[in-house]
């Protein structure tokens, strides 16, 4: 589930923070850098339980209904939703449970958000038309989850405000994360039971390594990188570059000398994007630009070779 986006994103961060912290230990960075990828994997598991959390609440719900329609007040509720199939699924998974096993948080612990949660879900218009279907499959749970998961789950301030509060490592993490819950769902089959394979912390060991080695390489080969900048762009007035704009382009050059395999393409395409949202209005133009010149510039002096695109003509 890790993927190079979320660790390109924390090696960013931690290496503006390494710079601006006093006590710069490489080992302790390092710890931490991987720490901090492991929270990720943590919020993957959350939010995949928050589905189940809310289905609980609604088995409650179910529960007292059922309980006063048997005294006469009213009429047997539906347990449609309360047993979604998805959800069901999710709650028996042996992959969740293993993680939740090991857990201290838990959403019990924070239910009064999980009621609000699925409040706003059952006054939804999305519960509504899934409540009154006559379907009665799988796939139809399915899709409800995956759009009830777009719906009040991702782009929602509330529970981002309240993932921060349970960790500052969560900050950032969550718009990367809900793509792979939304994956995740998506891979769920019905056939696969409590044995579903829900997506690994790392795809290989290889991503792992990539994290250590980008990271470590970032910063012990700083002074070097820098040269390469002012050597590759003397035409450039660095006093335009914002602080994160220069990190950037250091880990963007450690990425070009370090992995021969990535295309230069890719890794300034990378970095033009975390620019984009990590620094200034201009700063991808001018990261584009400037990462554009140095890894011409590398390929000329023999550091690396990865093809380049040809510099489009000037009429």
């Amino acid at each position: 589930m890790i993927n190079r986006e979320l660790i390109r994103i924390k090696i960013v961060q931690l290496t503006y923070a390494y710079y601006q912290n006093g006590n710069r230990n490489m080992d302790n960075a390092e710890k931490e850098l991987m720490f901090s990828l492991s929270k990720a994997y943590d919020l993957y598991n959350w939010l995949l339980d928050l589905i189940v959390a809310i289905t609980k609440e609604e088995r409650k719900h179910v529960d007292v209904a059922t309980a006063r329609a048997e005294r006469g007040d009213g009429s047997i509720p539906s347990s449609k939703f309360a047993f979604n199939k998805l959800a069901v699924q999710l709650e028996e998974n042996k992959m969740l449970n293993s993680f939740l096993e090991v857990q201290k948080n838990n959403w019990e612990d924070n239910i009064e958000f999980v009621r609000k949660l699925h409040s706003q879900i059952v006054s939804s218009e999305a519960y509504q038309e899934y409540m009154a279907s006559g379907e009665d499959s799988y796939e139809e749970d399915r899709e409800l989850w995956r759009k009830l998961y777009k719906l009040f789950i991702m782009n929602n301030e509330d529970l981002d405000a309240f993932l921060e509060e349970k960790s500052l490592y969560w900050n950032d993490d969550k718009e990367v994360v809900d793509t792979f819950v939304l994956k995740t769902i998506k891979r769920f089959e019905a056939a696969n039971k409590s044995d579903q394979e829900l997506l690994p912390e790392y795809k290989d060991e290889e991503d792992r390594d990539f994290a250590r080695k980008l990271f470590r390489s970032s910063i012990l080969n700083s002074d070097q990188y820098q040269r390469y900048m002012s050597e590759a762009s003397r035409n450039w007035d660095f006093s335009r570059l914002a602080y994160m704009d220069i990190v950037l382009m250091q880990i963007a050059i450690a990425e070009l000398c370090t992995f021969p395999g990535i295309p230069a393409s890719v890794t300034i395409n990378e970095y033009v994007n975390l620019a984009k949202r990590y620094s200034t209005f201009r700063s991808g133009g001018y990261v584009n630009g400037m990462l554009d010149n140095i890894a011409r510039f590398l390929n000329e002096e023999g550091i690396i070779t990865k093809p380049m695109e040809p510099r489009p003509h000037r009429r």
